[in-house]
């Protein structure tokens, strides 16, 4: 662009000077221009100034591959406002909390999301208004309005918009959340200088101009790409078809010259019978993001299409890209060098000291398109005095200064004090024939501290529980034949599919839990097993699979007689048991305050609990109680660990226990690591005879928050846990606070 912009509203205003008559955008239902899309943003601008009046705020917007989020971004940053993405595809607590935390007075939602906001809706005070975009019926959205309704309402009546304040390069224009997969996503503050420096370096690094036609095959829209390809006045051509044949056939149609996707679609499309009739007929290059390309899947598109495939590098708090392999030199398992006006550096994780090609350390990078700070003032900024961000991952630059990523930070762990890296094992895993796709995690392990687990979508599942044990032990065999035993694989089962994050990132930490909690906490020994049995003959306790299981905490007290109140929670408690998805329920009231109470309800998921919280019956309930209560709070949670003795201590009857406690947790380190030390707790728990159960729940609206419930049968045991060196490695990594329960009520399903 010949044109100098200073702002994220240039952007499209240089573009649409320069090339009014240009399509900006495919949309299905015909061509969109540069001047169109302007003017739209404009009409949006007006509508929603004269909604929120002069107050500068966050607007929150879903981002599908859709011309109103080109329109409806544009828009929220010409107002004068600060535009917040959002994943289209977020469960409830997740939309929450980036409403929440961003503190958005506006959100335009798709109808799926809003689906979703109707859920959470009556605890967004601040949230004033939602508005339709992209895509969809509108039939299930009462009198919702559209983008497009509120854009023409306000140029029908002729409002004239009120000039936005001055906009500076340094200012805020964009709320960028991180992708969540090692918490709850934090609110990254990026500027119109780290977006427009951005959007110049992308299109300098893949060769975008004005006669570049983009087909954009990703799951939502990303800024980097439309601020990229506006900034290089191309052609954009979203492409929702989730088929690859379908994508391709798209960018043969459009003439396109560049092709947006990610791994997980190449990864597929590298495996598919199809692929040999498969060709690209103007397509000059294939670029990959969001989370590491196999070199194996690269090479072998690469040499199949005749093109470069390549991948670049980056993170929410760099707008989002630092480096970049190109069609010049794809390289293939590097993520290329530092894309302009940009610095990378690799220092030791201990001494900070920088380190020379070759050497693995963590990556830290330098430049114009590094975030302003979090959202969250508390949150420590990983930016130090002279600029340098440290990405959180491991990786090692060639001679060249090409870089390669090889794994988070948070993801490694130690095999007999080795360093392991989960995604090199899982690339030997993917290059196996018989695997589809994997994910690896470090399971504990008194002898080694942790061995690598993997979980593993087969291509073919053979048929009986044998013939599927015999093809999982070949893989781990073939996968560990040529690598040092730390790095092999110890334990291996199958899964349908990996779980991912919305973003298609491996969720390493659910996964971890979840395994954690099925394969060591909730064991008992076999029926029959003399002393105990080995892991591979032990089963699961009763419960569920942890992978969906949610804990509901409310806490709440009464204003009258407490009995009066527990005679219709006990019948409100008969409703919910009935009630698909209800896994079991405990009522507590406080040992010191018999009007104070703690409920626990246990679902086996989210959806189930949603459901039931929006009937009839149970709003009618909730009248009732809030007549009865003073202060009430509820906190859902996600059920991270379960803990049960080898063997039953005392009866059954949990309730019976003598000391019943809930202990809460606020964190003061990491969250990986007070998990981690709650399962060296829990082990100690288990070796002491009075031990009963215990959890962990993490709260899925304050991410720094657990909540735990135990049973004990000895209270003399519990002291001698309290003594334990685990327990106080523990409390190393939150503030902790036990109070003592009395029962009320236990409820299992109907």
């Amino acid at each position: 662009m010949a044109e100098s912009v200073t702002t994220v509203d240039d952007l499209l205003s240089a573009a649409a000077r320069a090339h009014p008559r240009k399509t900006a955008i495919r949309a299905e239902y015909g061509d969109i221009t540069y001047a169109e899309i302007d003017r739209a943003a404009t009409m949006c601008a007006a509508a929603l100034r004269g909604l929120l009046g002069e107050e500068r705020c966050v607007v929150a917007i879903a981002s599908p591959l859709h011309p109103d989020f080109m329109a409806g971004f544009y828009g929220i940053i010409r107002s004068g406002n600060i535009a917040a993405p959002i994943n289209p595809m977020l469960p409830p607590h997740i939309l929450h909390h980036l409403l929440s935390v961003s503190g958005a007075r506006l959100a335009l939602v798709t109808t799926e999301l809003f689906a979703q906001l109707r859920r959470v809706r009556d605890r967004l005070p601040e949230l004033r208004e939602a508005v339709l975009v992209g895509p969809g019926p509108v039939s299930d959205a009462n009198d919702i309005r559209t983008i497009d309704d509120l854009s023409a309402a306000y140029e029908v009546r002729g409002n004239a918009m009120a000039a936005p304040p001055a906009m500076s390069p340094e200012d805020v224009a964009c709320v960028q959340f991180t992708s969540g997969t090692t918490g709850l996503p934090r609110g990254v503050m990026l500027t119109h200088r780290n977006l427009t420096a951005n959007a110049a370096q992308v299109a300098e690094a893949h060769g975008l101009g004005p006669d570049s036609v983009v087909l954009n095959h990703l799951p939502k829209f990303h800024l980097m790409h439309m601020n990229a390809v506006v900034h290089a006045g191309a052609v954009h051509v979203p492409c929702t078809a989730p088929e690859n044949r379908a994508a391709i056939e798209t960018a043969n149609a459009a003439g396109a010259s560049h092709f947006y996707t990610i791994p997980m679609k190449l990864n597929r499309l590298a495996t598919d019978p199809e692929l040999p009739e498969l060709r690209l007929d103007t397509v000059r290059m294939i670029a990959s993001g969001g989370s590491a390309l196999s070199p194996r899947v690269g090479t072998r598109l690469a040499e199949h299409f005749g093109i470069p495939v390549f991948q670049g590098y980056g993170l929410a708090e760099t707008s989002p890209l630092t480096h970049s392999a190109g069609p010049g030199d794809p390289r293939p398992g590097s993520v290329g060098p530092v894309v302009r006006d940009t610095e990378c550096r690799i220092v030791d994780m201990r001494t900070r000291q920088v380190l020379g090609p070759g050497r693995r350390g963590e990556v830290l990078v330098r430049g114009p398109q590094v975030m302003k700070g979090y959202l969250d003032p508390e949150e420590p900024s990983p930016v130090d005095a002279d600029g340098w961000l440290a990405t959180g991952d491991i990786g090692y630059l060639d001679e060249d200064g090409f870089l390669f990523v090889v794994d988070r930070i948070t993801d490694l762990f130690k095999c007999d004090n080795y360093l392991v890296s989960p995604a090199e094992i899982e690339e030997l895993l993917d290059a196996h024939p018989l695997v589809e796709e994997s994910a690896v995690i470090g399971y504990p392990d008194e002898t080694s501290g942790a061995v690598a687990h993997a979980v593993v979508a087969l291509r073919e599942v053979p048929d009986g529980a044998d013939a599927i044990a015999r093809a999982l032990a070949a893989v781990a065999e073939d996968t560990g034949r040529d690598v040092p035993h730390y790095q092999q694989v110890r334990h291996i089962e199958l899964v349908d599919a990996v779980p991912r994050s919305p973003n298609g990132k491996v969720a390493r930490r659910e996964l971890r839990a979840e395994l954690i909690t099925r394969r060591e906490l909730t064991v008992r020994p076999a029926p029959g097993a003399p002393g105990g049995a080995r892991r591979g003959t032990a089963v699961l306790d009763e419960t569920r699979d942890l992978s969906g299981l949610i804990t509901v905490v409310a806490r709440f007290a009464t204003r009258g007689n407490p009995k009066d109140f527990e005679k219709f929670f006990l019948e409100h408690v008969e409703f919910m048991r009935t009630q698909e998805g209800f896994a079991s329920q405990h009522a507590l009231t406080l040992a010191d305050d018999p009007s104070a109470y703690l409920n626990f309800g246990w679902w086996h998921n989210q959806r189930a609990f949603q459901g039931v919280v929006q009937s009839v019956e149970f709003r009618e309930h909730q009248v009732t109680m809030r007549s009865m209560l003073g202060d009430a709070a509820v906190d859902p949670c996600k059920n991270l660990f379960r803990v049960r003795p080898p063997e039953p201590a005392g009866e059954r009857d949990e309730p019976r226990a003598p000391l019943i406690e809930v202990t809460t947790y606020r964190l003061t380190g990491s969250a990986e690591e007070l998990e981690s030390a709650f399962v060296e707790h829990a082990r100690t728990m288990r070796t002491l005879p009075g031990f009963g159960y215990a959890d962990l729940n993490r709260s899925l609206q304050r991410p720094d928050h657990y909540t735990g419930i135990g049973y004990w049968w000895d209270p003399a045991d519990r002291d001698r846990a309290r003594e334990d060196a685990s327990w106080h490695r523990l409390k190393g990594f939150a503030d902790v606070r036990t109070e003592r329960l009395t029962h009320v009520a236990w409820n299992a399903p109907a």
